[in-house]
């Protein structure tokens, strides 16, 4: 048995918004579920039994958001016999299938919420919530369906395999046209105002954006580069690039996907230049808790227009401890630029590497993140130097260099994977492996 084989359940109380709430209602409901261990795990796949219990509101009208909430009643197996669970450590998400007078799928999430769970305890999820637009009079009845526990970005997959009863009815009228109207009409006409004003606010944003394209984006940000001409002839030092936005795709034990923004800045040194790239905040959040100087970030930056090439940024180690689930942010990363060409390079945020190392001694754990979105920060009027970057690659500042040795190599991603994985096992002396499976860093939501 397998924690992965735990089941999601549906339930709460249902708020219907906008409207006086109409009385909640609740049904049971069971059915077969086959959930798929995480495959780093090597589990088979665990059937058992999900139990459900859903509360939503029994009547509703046309155009009235309603809130239902999904409540675990007895999951699918139990904790296997591996490890306790520590406290707030697993996450559920699942879909709710609405039927009837209306089709769609609702998506439903629960916090990150949980009682330690010891070994062969039973397992307890908080509940989920998800919310519905209702569009159609008649009746829309409410089916739990497929769900995932997430564990620290370690996924669960847990599937119906019975056809599921459905769990709640909602009678949904139309008030004759009137009320469902207004609210139509007054969403429309405040959509409306919000168009018009998102128009009317598209077309100052458009001409912010055009002023700010020419004045910020383009002109002071990756074409401050264009302001290098001039600027390099009026003795300019400092070159402030533009923010992107960027993505990239990690390996194990890092998130699968995080989701940022980057920023390239230079400053002139002779014929160099001094790079800073900074990047959002809380691009993730740590899986448990580790140890100041324990996260190490590099960024490789990608050179291009008349030069080509790449550059090593590195930044230091995080300064403070990290709790279990705080944000994560990368420290500014730094390095030399050596033009290798005459002309315009531009610079570009590329691959990212994260070492971890949980204690002095420790295997480090390197996880490359390949940059699979990103765009030019910034562009400079250059002048060939000798041992420039054309075609080559380069590493950032000697400071840095020298700081990541600990670490075994910023870009390294190799053989040292397998022993940091298993120093991933304990973090202040407490296993985190469920079901197997590693816990790995999660990204965050929502990014600035």
């Amino acid at each position: 048995m397998s924690a992965a084989g735990v089941a999601l359940m549906l339930g709460g109380a249902g708020i219907l918004l906008g409207v006086t709430a109409a009385p909640a209602q609740a049904a049971e409901v069971s059915f077969k579920t086959e959930c798929i261990p995480p495959s780093a795990s090597g589990l088979d796949p665990v059937e058992g039994t999900t139990k459900v219990d859903i509360t939503a509101p029994a009547t509703a009208k046309v155009g009235d958001e309603i809130e239902v909430v999904w409540k675990f009643v007895q999951a699918a197996s139990k904790n296997p016999d591996l490890i306790d669970l520590p406290k707030d450590s697993v996450k559920p998400t699942g879909t709710l299938k609405a039927s009837g007078a209306q089709t769609e799928d609702i998506a439903m999430e629960g916090p990150q919420e949980n009682p330690a769970i010891p070994k062969g305890g039973d397992m307890v999820l908080s509940d989920m919530k998800g919310k519905i637009k209702l569009t159609t009079a008649g009746d829309v009845t409410l089916t739990p369906d497929a769900y995932t526990i997430t564990a620290y970005s370690t996924d669960t997959k847990c599937t119906p395999q019975e056809t599921v009863p459905a769990a709640a009815t909602i009678k949904v009228t139309d008030d004759g046209g009137g009320s469902g109207d207004t609210t139509t009409s007054g969403g429309s006409t405040s959509g409306g105002t919000t168009t018009s004003g998102g128009t009317t606010t598209g077309g100052d944003t458009s001409g912010t954006t055009s002023g700010g394209s020419t004045t910020g984006g383009t002109t002071d940000g990756g074409t401050t580069s264009s302001g290098s001409t001039s600027g390099g002839d009026d003795g300019q030092t400092d070159f402030e690039g533009k923010t992107v936005t960027t993505s990239f795709a990690c390996t194990s034990p890092g998130p699968s996907k995080i989701d940022s923004s980057a920023t390239i800045n230079a400053k002139k040194n002779g014929g160099s230049y001094d790079l800073t790239v900074k990047t959002a905040e809380g691009v993730m959040d740590s899986p448990a808790p580790l140890p100041a100087g324990a996260l190490k970030p590099s960024m490789v930056i990608t050179v291009g227009g008349d030069d080509s090439g790449s550059v090593t940024v590195e930044g230091p180690a995080n300064k403070d401890a990290l709790n279990t689930g705080d944000p994560v942010s990368l420290s500014d990363m730094t390095g030399t630029y050596k033009p290798g060409a005459d002309g315009k390079a531009t610079l570009s945020p590329g691959d990212l590497t994260i070492v971890v190392t949980l204690s002095a001694g420790a295997d480090p754990i390197t996880i490359p993140c390949k940059a699979t979105k990103t765009g030019v920060s910034l562009e400079l009027d250059v002048q060939k130097q000798a041992g420039g970057v054309s075609g080559a690659t380069t590493s950032g500042s000697s400071s840095s260099s020298s700081s990541s040795s600990s670490g075994g190599g910023l870009a390294e991603t190799g053989a040292n994977d397998h022993g940091g994985l298993r120093a991933l096992g304990f973090v202040a002396g407490t296993a985190i492996l469920l079901g197997g499976a590693v816990f790995t860093f999660m990204p965050r939501r929502r990014l600035r």
